[in-house]
Order: structure tokens, then sequence, then C-alpha cells
């Protein structure tokens, strides 16, 4: 992504909540070229810009949005749910229900773009998916960056010490090693 003038830095390891933030400031950014590229396209062929666009976000959502995924999974809600008297199963239960559906609808979204890249335009029922599913994602998105970002990232900021945090860090900074 392209630095902006007087945009905040991004967070390092040090700040690991910081960085899931971070990283869903770039999902939302992502998330809006797949959108809106299928929104004002109709199913023409693309222009170069469009398909660039759209590659970058593909290929973001298969890097950092899998790893992002991971960071959550794996490094920070069990750690969360372990030491937070407070912390709701159920809600973080929902949340990794969620990255499932995501993932889901991502397979589906990469093919079509994937094909429509390749063919040069999709038939109106693949673009009406297309629009479907960039839309359902857009809400699953919207829904689940809300509830972690107003209850789950401000509760393990409170719940969990330095030592955990400088854990999560560093498997952070493996998985992107």
């Amino acid at each position: 992504m392209a630095v902006q003038i007087g945009a905040k830095p991004d967070s390092g390891f040090d700040d690991p909540i910081g960085m899931l933030k971070d990283c869903h400031r770039r999902i939302e950014h992502f998330l809006d070229i797949l959108c809106v590229v299928a929104e004002r396209t109709g199913n023409r062929t693309l222009t170069e810009e469009e398909g660039s666009a759209v590659k970058a976000a593909l290929q973001y959502f298969h890097v950092g949005g899998e790893r992002h995924t991971l960071d959550e999974e794996e490094s920070l809600f069990p750690r969360l749910l372990a030491v937070a008297a407070g912390a709701r199963v159920e809600l973080i239960d929902r949340l990794r229900r969620d990255h499932g559906d995501a993932n889901e609808l991502h397979a589906s979204v990469d093919w079509l773009y994937t094909a429509w890249i390749s063919a040069g335009t999709l038939e109106s029922s693949q673009h009406l998916r297309l629009l479907a599913q960039t839309g359902r994602l857009k809400r699953l998105y919207a829904e689940h960056i809300a509830i972690e970002e107003s209850e789950v990232f401000p509760q393990a900021a409170l719940a969990l010490d330095h030592q955990s945090l400088a854990a999560i860090g560093g498997e952070f900074r493996f998985r992107r090693s």
C-alpha cells in the first residue's frame, strides 16, 4: 500500500493489537477495491488499472488476510480465553465462524475475478453472483471488525500482560519472516 503523508504509521510487533487494527484498515481498503470494481464496471472488460487493482486485492487476501486470521485464531484468541474471565467463548466462536465464511466467499470471489480477467468478460449471472458475494463480504467484515475493535481488542489490551503481548508480537513476526 502507498504511504500517505500525515497518516499514522503502522504499529510494530511490540503492539500486536495495533497491528491487528492496522490490518483491518488494509482489509477494508482491499475489500473496497473488489466491491467498487464489481459495482462500477458492469461485466465489461476490465481496464489494465482495474485488473491490476483487483489482482493486488486478491493477493492481499491470499497472504495478508490469511496471516491475519492465523494471528487472531492461533495467537490472540487462545490467550484471551485463557486469562480473561469475562471473555465470551460464544463471541470468539462466532468470530472463528466468520473467518470460515469469509474464506468461502473469498474463494468464490477469487474464482470469479480470475475468470473475468482471463476471459475478458463475465456472464450476467456470474457478475450478479460477484456483486452478491462482494456485498456479503463487505457486511461480514463490517460486523466482524466492529465486534473485534469494540469488544475483543479492548478486552485483550486490559487482560493480557506485557509478556503475553510480547509473545503474540513474536508469533506475528515469525509468520511474516
